[in-house]
């Protein structure tokens, strides 16, 4: 997950640091937007070198797309976190001021909105503030509340920033909020597979990852323990407790099956190799003349095997299916999942230049025990939301002990 967090100018801002680093320790990756006033407790170095990402501090910075950074910013963020809020720019936000980067990044965004107030306790209890925070609040903004105690003006009450583990746990339980992945182990396939005929090349197809990273990605957001066993892409993992790198389709089947036995969910969004080569040359084979001949030969299936012994042992996880197809998309798909004995298959037509194979879009039809669904073309990240709540029903509609397995 991507958060901006929010720095205004208060005594707090030295908490945020920490705020940061508990984020990072997470999985999640942060970029610090910070006001001019916050840089009067806080350098922007500091926070430069826990994020490892230049600080935004200048809504008016040099560089010829600098005055859109704001709506590229917004439309990526999964969440914006503001600690320590000011009293005044829970007043900006409430009256739709925009005159920094922070609070035009606030209008901008439709991402989820958490605030964490810290100010002197008569600014806190003030009616003006009160009105601001309920206004705020009535928006959809969630907050974490301030302290008691001593603070920097030397009251003793309500309104010191909330301490960094506190305002940690309030961002997690927005972006992996409780549902029914909430804990479930879940395996997810990504990428293609590259089968190697000698040292240099190999079959492969045009499969990028982005859609198994984005089911990845947004298990990983619902709480779900995440294990990602992935083909060769040139996507940077999500976050998640293990990644597991692959070459070849068979290796991918060892990886899968060893794992899968543990697991409550298995979603196979990888594009695996059908056939390969049947032998790998030990040297590169010479280009000696008009044609050449490839021997292949079947590779492991691995969503059937999950599905036939899924049926033999009488229990397992999951399971999820994709079918790539090119035409007669519904009926291929159809016949998928009942040879596989999969939950449901997700099926799209890769013919298509604007989804599927290598791009950031994608229109799928889920094929399930009720038939067919269509899903419009949309992002790949909309998609992975769309199958996961049809996972969390099925979950959700299972006993208790097959949701929660053995262990």
């Amino acid at each position: 997950m991507l958060i901006a967090l929010g720095v205004t100018g208060g005594i707090g801002a030295y908490k945020a640091v920490e705020v940061a680093r508990g984020l990072q320790k997470r999985g999640h990756e942060v970029v610090a937007v910070m006001t001019h006033s916050a840089t009067r407790f806080v350098g922007p170095a500091t926070f430069e070198a826990i994020t490892r990402r230049r600080v935004i501090t200048d809504q008016f910075e040099a560089g010829m797309n600098a005055d859109i950074e704001h709506i590229a910013l917004a439309s990526t963020v999964d969440l914006l976190l503001i600690a320590p809020a000011t009293a005044n720019i829970i007043g900006k936000l409430a009256n739709g001021i925009a005159d920094d980067f922070l609070s035009t990044l606030y209008t901008a965004t439709r991402a989820p909105v958490l605030i964490a107030p810290a100010m002197n306790t008569q600014m806190f209890e003030h009616e003006a503030v009160r009105k601001n925070l309920d206004t705020l609040a009535a928006r959809g903004a969630r907050f974490v509340a301030p302290g008691e105690g001593y603070l920097a003006c030397g009251w003793i009450g309500k309104g010191r920033l909330a301490e960094p583990d506190a305002i940690v746990a309030a961002a997690e339980a927005i972006l992996r909020p409780d549902g029914p992945l909430r804990g479930q182990r879940v395996l997810v396939t990504a990428g293609p597979t590259f089968e190697d005929f000698d040292p240099v090349r190999f079959i492969g197809n045009r499969s990028s990852g982005r859609m198994g990273y984005a089911l990845a990605a947004e298990a990983a957001r619902r709480g779900a323990d995440v294990t990602l066993v992935t083909g060769p892409t040139a996507l940077e993992p999500p976050a998640v407790r293990e990644v597991v790198k692959v070459r070849g389709a068979a290796e991918m089947h060892r990886a899968v099956m060893l794992r899968a036995g543990d697991m409550h969910v298995v979603v196979m969004a990888a594009a695996v190799a059908d056939y390969a080569p049947l032998e790998c040359a030990g040297q590169k084979l010479p280009k000696d003349g008009d044609t050449l001949t490839l021997v292949l030969r079947k590779t492991p299936d691995i969503l059937g095997d999950l599905g036939h012994r899924r049926v033999s042992k009488g229990g397992g996880p999951l399971l999820v299916g994709f079918a790539a197809e090119t035409e007669n998309v519904v009926a291929h798909a159809t016949a998928k999942r009942e040879n596989k004995q999969a939950d449901f298959i997700v099926a799209n037509d890769v013919s298509r230049s604007d989804a599927g194979f290598d791009v950031d879009m994608n229109a799928v039809t889920i094929v399930g025990a009720a038939g067919a669904e269509s899903l419009p073309l949309q992002p790949k990240s909309r998609v992975a939301e769309e199958i996961l709540d049809r996972v969390e029903k099925l979950l959700a509609a299972r006993p208790a002990e097959a949701r929660h397995g053995s262990g």
